[in-house]
């Protein structure tokens, strides 16, 4: 579980029989999609059976993963869960947890590395303004692939006439980008 970067400690979250999650300390009802965006954030957070105060945060953060897969962001490819189902009942089960959360916080700890990296590669440089541009472009092309609050995955983002404005001037700043590093380069 992520380290609690907001609030103090733990958040106890109950979950009751008709299936609805109580967040004690904001003393509200939450979803599941809340308990994604608190596990995003680095919110630490145990759920607890309302009625046998058993923990069962495992059990919910896989639920959470499985809707995520269901809506589309799919994370996990078909040949991971095919190796991971076959481990249950193998003799090295007990050791798979701890290897995945190794695995996990060595990817997090290189995914930081390399940002760090990147930005220091071109700050400052004639290729900052380069790179400060092809990440707008970048972020800007990954935004328009996203769906709104409230749409559907696979929803158009836009009417088709604002989408094809956009990838125009993405094509614009692309040709300018190209440019300059032409006039750099020759």
């Amino acid at each position: 579980m992520a380290k609690s970067s907001g609030g103090s400690g733990t958040v106890i979250i109950k979950k009751y029989a008709n299936r609805r999650l109580y967040n004690t300390e904001t003393s509200s009802y939450i979803t599941l999609d809340h308990l994604a965006v608190m596990t995003r954030e680095g919110r630490d957070f145990k759920v607890i059976d309302a009625k046998t105060e058993d923990d069962i945060t495992h059990n919910v953060l896989t639920q959470i993963i499985m809707e995520e897969e269901t809506r589309g962001q799919t994370m996990l490819p078909v040949s991971f869960l095919r190796q991971l189902i076959a481990l249950y009942g193998d003799s090295m089960q007990s050791m798979v947890p701890q290897y995945l959360e190794a695995s996990m916080d060595a990817f997090r700890r290189n995914q930081t590395q390399f940002r760090a990296a990147l930005e220091g590669a071109f700050a400052g440089g004639p290729f900052a303004e380069i790179a400060k541009r092809n990440m707008e472009m970048f972020e800007a092309a990954a935004s328009a692939f996203k769906p709104k609050n409230g749409e559907a995955p696979g929803t158009p983002v836009d009417e088709p006439a604002g989408r094809d404005n956009e990838v125009a001037a993405l094509k614009a700043q692309l040709a300018g980008l190209q440019a300059q590093i032409d006039k750099l380069s020759g």
